[in-house]
């Protein structure tokens, strides 16, 4: 029996550079159930896809000399009474794929479970506890796999803050020493001889060889047990090559005596690399912090509590223990906890930080809302419709993480060289050594040495490693904030290239519903109408008694009432026979509109629905309805059309009517006449053309032309939106987005390019010049303590300019 296909995601610790990221990829690709592995050096998490069980992949994550950092949730026990339920409890828990350890308490009847975020439900535990016959409460103390994150974070910035402090201070006390003399110390101080310098200089320097750099040999040791090697393989051998040559040469300074010329310690040298590399390394974590405030944001809208009505009574209970048809209270400022339908009560609700709008939007009875905004004004009931996971905001998360993950087909030559790096490194830097030894002048060893350290030293598969998801995970935040839901990297690499952009016409350029935009006849014909209408279903009939309204009718008892398939109703009121409909309803109850034939051809040719109406046989009006243009629609299109892209407007309409509204919206290509099922074809027309082409639509009745595009971009009011469907979704419904998203996609891509611009160039150029392939002809070398200044700051680099993204503003 073949076990079941599944997608597991866990976090990751350990992970420094591209080379552990490829290395952990590899490890879980040889896995023979394994089908698919993401690894995403930025988030430090790992996404594995096949028949695998957990403990196969925490194992190869391991093997590969990593770590899967686990979290304690406390749980509430029942039915507890002896030892022997204690070890059969913590039996139970520990068999749950995803628990790396269980400790039940029989005096406070709790259960400490340290288990891999991500993995584990309470359901699942719940299950397993109660078939032994004891109940497993709810979780007292969860941190998530974001909150993990972060404390991981702050816990390597303090470590590194202490280390970095330590080293600095001693490292300058030895950068005193070397240059004793030349500070003119030894006539303001005391005099001291050569031999003593280098003893002060090894006493110095020790702790931070030792101390200070085990933050790279911890992790350099522990993969070498592997037969493997990283960045900190590199700093490790460079660093201990320094120290470990300086020491000889305190110790046994006639072996490198060449020529007469005493040999030189460089105790400062490797302990200058450790403290450079370590700032580098400081500056990055904390950079790196502000890459990821989006999601954190995002996570953070979500209130904690929320007030329900729980008989006549108003009570305060936690956000895990909400219910579906729970109704929840809505003071003025707070965060509305959940999605659900106003049931009494009014406000304004503020929905900026969804949707990127900046108005406050009013809701009335019968609206929906949507958790995680914030109510402005007035206080309401809601019914909750989705909790939890199902919720709006958790969705957007959720998509947001996933494209935070996502790998664009760019980054594939990164990853690839970023692959065989190290072990590269390692062979220039070793033929660096035999080179210099056996063809450089004296003293051979030293400059062998030197060089050796620098090319080890200024090899950098961070920034390789960095320059994409970084820019992925600003730019998707950045998207978010904006109300734009990017899916993955290969999307917004190719929203990039767009030249064309598709608009399906009702609901994504017009509202989608219709509205009466003019009457010719009386206010008691139009009593007549709107009352007839009152019977029908008919979205045409709603508009014409939603108008009725604003013209406030008084509505008349209908006594009869005919659906006329086609053509229009027929309706008796007060004994008097309305008719409303079309020119064959007219003619067939032999009703004259010779008058009404000009007003009718007006509306028209304006894409409008005509309908004629007629009250005991004779014609008393005429009336319009149209799906009016959203407001916003047209200065979207002109935005595009500005930065060169080609708009067309895809509809079932008519060729007369599709015109008229695309005259209103300004586009020249029109595509009318169009059924759903052939949409799909007219894009890949166009995609034969030689177009690569975005499809903007609902979402739902689009779904083929938005799978078939390019980049499939659902448009929708928010909590309406089938993101399965697309590849883009704008959660606002404003069609500015599009072209805000392709501006995003631009933005995006031209920071990550300069980021493998730097990267490679960074390698490529300075590379050659710490092996000192510049000498022979100018005379230049490279110091180790350069090389390490430059190696931190690469890194640093990259993610800085990523930052850069944050400050992106649509034009």
């Amino acid at each position: 029996m073949t076990s079941k296909k599944n997608t597991i995601t866990i976090p990751v610790a350990g992970m420094k550079c591209a080379s552990c990221s490829g290395r952990v990829e590899k490890k879980l690709n040889s896995l023979p159930e394994v089908e698919n592995v993401s690894v995403n050096l930025a988030t430090a998490k790992v996404t594995v896809t096949g028949t695998m069980p957990l403990d196969s992949v925490v194992q190869a994550v391991t093997e590969a000399g990593y770590t899967v950092p686990t979290v304690e949730s406390t749980f509430s026990v029942q039915g507890l009474s002896c030892a022997s339920c204690v070890a059969r409890t913590e039996t139970a828990i520990k068999g749950v794929p995803g628990v790396k350890n269980a400790q039940v308490n029989l005096a406070t009847r709790e259960a400490a479970v340290q288990l891999i975020p991500g993995t584990v439900t309470l359901a699942v535990l719940q299950t397993e506890v109660e078939k032994i016959g004891f109940k497993l409460g709810e979780i007292k103390k969860n941190n998530g796999v974001e909150d993990l994150a972060e404390e991981e974070r702050v816990k390597e910035h303090q470590e590194i803050k202490e280390r970095l402090t330590i080293g600095a201070v001693l490292v300058v006390a030895t950068f005193i020493l070397v240059h004793w003399n030349n500070f003119g110390l030894d006539s303001a101080i005391v005099e001291m001889t050569r031999e003593t310098n280098f003893w002060l200089q090894f006493i110095l320097i020790t702790p931070v060889q030792l101390w200070v750099g085990r933050y790279f040999h911890q992790s350099a040791f522990a993969i070498a047990k592997h037969g493997s090697a990283n960045m900190h393989t590199l700093v490790t051998v460079g660093t201990f090559s320094a120290y470990l040559y300086s020491i000889l040469v305190l110790l046994v300074p006639s072996l490198f005596i060449a020529k007469g010329v005493a040999a030189e310690v460089y105790f400062d040298t490797s302990g200058s690399i450790i403290v450079l590399i370590l700032l580098g390394r400081f500056l990055e974590v904390r950079a790196k912090g502000r890459t990821s405030q989006a999601i954190r944001k995002l996570i953070g809208l979500t209130p904690k509590t929320a007030r329900i009505v729980r008989g006549k009574k108003e009570v305060e209970i936690a956000l895990a223990d909400i219910l579906i048809d729970d109704i929840v209270v809505v003071r003025p400022g707070e965060k509305i906890p959940v999605d659900g339908l106003v049931l009494d009560g009014s406000s304004s609700v503020d929905e900026s930080m969804l949707t990127g709008e900046p108005l406050p939007v009013n809701k009335k009875a019968g609206d929906e809302v949507v958790g995680g905004t914030i109510n402005r004004s007035g206080s309401f009931k809601f019914t909750t419709t989705k909790i939890g996971s199902e919720t709006l905001l958790a969705q957007i998360v959720a998509m947001v993480q996933k494209a935070q993950g996502a790998k664009p087909p760019i980054a594939r030559l990164a990853d690839r060289v970023a692959a065989i790096f190290v072990p590269v490194v390692f062979a220039i830097a070793t033929s660096t050594f035999l080179i210099w030894w056996f063809f450089g002048p004296e003293p051979t060893l030293t400059y062998a040495l030197l060089n050796f350290v620098s090319v080890l030293i200024i090899a950098c598969p961070c920034a390789l490693g960095l320059a994409t998801p970084t820019s992925i995970m600003v730019g998707t935040g950045k998207g978010a904030e904006n109300g734009i839901l990017i899916r993955g990297g290969g999307s917004l690499e190719t929203a990039h290239k767009l030249n064309t952009v598709v608009f399906d016409k009702t609901g994504t350029l017009t509202k989608g519903q219709p509205v009466v935009t003019d009457w010719s006849g009386d206010q008691g014909s139009l009593n007549l109408l709107a009352s007839a209408q009152s019977r029908s279903e008919h979205p045409i009939a709603e508009a014409i008694v939603a108008y009725g309204e604003q013209q406030k009718v008084a509505h008349a008892e209908v006594e009869t009432f005919n659906a006329v398939a086609g053509k229009g109703i027929k309706a008796t009121i007060n004994s008097q026979t309305v008719l409303a409909g079309t020119r064959l309803l007219m003619s067939e109850y032999g009703v004259d509109t010779t008058l009404q034939q000009q007003t009718m051809a007006t509306l028209e040719a304006q894409g409008k629905t005509a309908i004629l109406v007629a009250v005991d046989g004779k014609a008393v009006g005429v009336l319009a309805v149209a799906d009016t243009v959203k407001e916003e629609s047209r200065p979207g299109i002109e935005k595009l059309k500005q930065m060169g892209i080609d708009v067309i407007m895809l509809t079932g309409d008519n060729q007369r009517t599709a015109k008229a509204i695309a005259n209103q919206l300004g586009i020249e290509k029109v595509i009318a006449e169009v059924l759903p099922i052939h949409k799909s074809q007219e894009i890949e027309r166009l995609q034969a053309s030689g177009k690569i082409v975005a499809m903007v639509g609902d979402g739902i009745n689009d779904a083929p032309a938005l799978a078939i595009a390019d980049v499939g971009i659902a448009i929708g009011t928010g909590t309406d939106i089938a993101m399965e469907s697309s590849d883009i979704t704008l959660i606002s419904g404003d069609p500015m987005g599009v072209a805000t998203a392709i501006q995003l996609s631009r933005a995006t891509m031209n920071n990550i390019k300069q980021n493998l611009f730097w990267a490679f160039a960074y390698n490529i150029v300075l590379i050659p010049l710490a092996a000192g392939l510049w000498f022979p002809w100018f005379g230049i070398l490279l110091s180790p303590i350069f090389a390490a200044a430059a190696m931190g700051l690469s890194s640093v680099t990259v993610v800085s300019n990523a930052l850069r993204l944050k400050h992106f503003q649509p034009s």
